[in-house]
């Protein structure tokens, strides 16, 4: 059962350039969905490369009930599906994040039967799931609403279909591949989504016998096979934490070198860095970010990938607070994701919001001050404004961070930065949903 930790503080000494060498974790969002998929199979998956986060515990509490044995030292995780026994996971744990909507196609496709609540996860606006369940409809599922917000699924037997997605989803896309890996037939996923979690839950579903091409194109052709075995997956680098220490590394105009990434999983996020003012160096596994002189302000727009990550908008945005000009940052895909930019203005950040855009002006003096933290990425924007900020920065709220880095506390002072953890905050979280 996950244990749901006391309330925390984060206490920064700002106004350290961040230098050193770091490791990249596994990627949160590649994680989650590869759990899922041992649903798929009779024999167990092994993940390594596995983050140490609170919603890898919460994927865990969600799937064990359904009769998934789950073993884990630290970063290998095991998880066996033989003796699958429920089709519904636990209501207190799948509303705590969207991930856990994915266990609806892969239980239609293993046993035909699911319930689970609509998803919950971080205020950041609306993510519908009607794609997810037209799709699941189009290959023979049953799909109804209840009017109490769960979702119930049935189906005697998916078939294949021709999905042509509204816009490129994550989950949506994630959700039909692993409904399609067993349907009879072949499935043809148009306008699927192309973020590196989505080709690594591709890798992992072709390590298990699927059979499964275009990912990382727009196009997904999927062959139905007539069952899934086990097999051995690492599961990717988390770019979205690599980009968050390559922004702090730029904002403390510090030199940092990053280990264990795929560096053409951020091409945006370098080519804006780059287009700043600073220095970067890219090996096969590694990413060095120095910053060598003032920051120049660049604009940027959010878009599914390649384009660049809403993920990352947050931490941006707080890098360019740091830099002389004017920067217009614009949120395309989430009309909810400006929540940091009150609590950046706290620091003394100058920073205004105009219908789907952020105006940045630059350099600010940002001055520590306690935060509140309202959702993961926003968390990481607030840290990396405290490390840039003179005196002592506290952040309440850290359960949002705690769902999406692992050991992050203990990364930055690898880093060379100053900074706590205290246990027991004494005051509520602040606005941000539990997750």
């Amino acid at each position: 059962m996950v244990q749901v930790p006391a309330p925390a503080a984060l206490r920064i000494a700002g106004g350290r350039p961040l230098t050193g060498r770091v490791t990249v974790s596994g990627s949160k969002n590649a994680a989650l969905p590869e759990m899922v998929a041992a649903l798929l199979a009779a024999e167990p998956l092994t993940l390594t490369n596995v983050p140490a986060i609170e919603d890898v515990d919460t994927m865990a509490a969600c799937l064990e009930p359904l009769g998934v044995r789950i073993q884990r030292e630290g970063s290998t995780c095991r998880l066996d599906a033989a003796n699958l026994r429920a089709a519904a996971p636990p209501a207190a744990f799948a509303q705590r994040m969207r991930a856990s909507f994915l266990v609806l196609g892969a239980l239609l496709a293993r046993t035909g039967e699911a319930r689970l609540p609509l998803p919950g996860g971080d205020d950041i606006g609306l993510r519908r799931v009607e794609q997810h369940i037209e799709g699941l409809r189009a290959m023979g599922a049953t799909i109804t609403e209840t009017a109490d917000g769960e979702v119930i699924g049935h189906a005697h037997r998916l078939h294949g279909a021709h999905i042509q997605l509204d816009m490129p989803t994550v989950t949506g896309t994630e959700n039909l591949m692993m409904a399609a890996v067993c349907a009879d037939g072949i499935t043809v996923l148009s306008n699927a989504a192309r973020e590196p979690h989505v080709v690594d839950l591709a890798f992992c579903l072709r390590g298990m016998g699927a059979r499964v091409d275009g990912a990382g194109s727009d196009r997904i052709v999927i062959e139905g096979v007539p069952r899934l075995h086990g097999s051995l997956h690492r599961v990717r680098a988390d770019y979205l934490e690599a980009g968050t220490f390559a922004f702090a590394a730029a904002a403390t105009g510090g030199d940092v070198e990053l280990d264990g990434l795929a560096c053409e999983d951020l091409d945006h996020v370098l080519r804006k860095l780059r287009q700043a003012g600073c220095v970067l160096e890219e090996g096969e596994t590694w990413l060095r970010v120095r910053r060598t002189g003032p920051l120049r302000a660049v604009d940027m727009i959010t878009w599914p990938h390649p384009g660049f990550a809403t993920d990352l908008q947050a931490p941006y945005v707080a890098v360019m607070t740091q830099a002389e000009g004017v920067a217009t940052v614009s949120e395309f895909l989430f009309e909810n994701r400006f929540r940091h930019v009150a609590e950046l203005a706290r620091l003394g950040a100058r920073v205004t919001v105009a219908g789907r855009s952020a105006i940045i002006r630059g350099p600010s003096a940002l001055v520590g001050t306690r935060l509140t933290v309202p959702d993961i990425r926003s968390g990481a924007a607030l840290v990396i404004a405290g490390l840039c900020a003179s005196g002592v920065t506290e952040c309440h709220g850290l359960g949002h961070l705690d769902r999406g880095y692992q050991d992050l506390v203990g990364k930055l002072r690898q880093l060379g930065a100053e900074l706590e953890r205290v246990e027991g905050d004494p005051e509520p979280a602040g606005p941000g949903a539990p997750g």
